[in-house]
């Protein structure tokens, strides 16, 4: 078991760092780029989750030279051959927040019957200069209207598989149980421990 380990968390995404920090233990120090004074957007030009999880760790760490981790998710919507997929954040374009990617979304799947989605989450983690991935996936359904005032991006109309509340109804204690981030999450602990 590591003794202490200082991570930085390639995110300005608050909301995400908030989350982490309520898994992570108390031996791995969460440091945020806002504690490193880094507000430059970290481009996300990769075609593949992944891709865009990897390309941000390395920004970060070409920057810093230290420990890093970086994650992106997306959600994939069956009926609409995985999009919006790596798209996600920007899904209705590049100046607009997460209503318009959920209207854009629920207009697209007005029709359909099929609401079949999964959240997938793939962090990148580079220490002692080396590269490893680690994936969160949960599968859930769309609701067809928003539901619940937690969370943050699509939680308020994904319902995860065998709960009746969205993501956005649960409490962040009970979303770090199940969620996508928090699974992959757990892997890099584990694998750092």
């Amino acid at each position: 078991m590591i003794k202490h380990i200082d991570l930085i968390f390639a995110t300005g995404n608050q909301n995400k760092l908030l989350e982490i920090n309520k898994i992570i233990p108390n031996n791995v120090k969460i440091i945020s780029l806002k504690d490193l004074k880094f507000s430059d957007d970290i481009p996300e030009n990769e075609n593949t989750i992944e891709g865009n999880a990897i390309y941000k760790a390395k920004y970060i760490y070409n920057k810093f030279n230290t420990n890093v981790f970086s994650d992106d998710t997306g959600l994939e919507v069956e009926a609409l051959n995985g999009e919006p997929g790596v798209y996600s954040a920007r899904y209705a374009g590049e100046a607009c927040d997460s209503n318009d990617n959920i209207n854009k979304l629920l207009k697209k799947l007005n029709k359909k019957k099929n609401r079949n989605a999964r959240f997938k989450t793939i962090i990148a983690l580079i220490i002692k200069n080396k590269i490893h991935t680690f994936e969160g996936i949960i599968n859930g359904e769309i609701l067809k209207n928003p539901i619940g005032e937690n969370g943050f991006g699509y939680d308020s109309i994904f319902r995860p598989a065998g709960y009746s509340k969205s993501f956005a109804e649960l409490s962040i204690n009970e979303k770090n149980i199940i969620s996508h981030r928090s699974l992959a999450i757990k892997k890099l602990i584990n694998f750092i421990s």
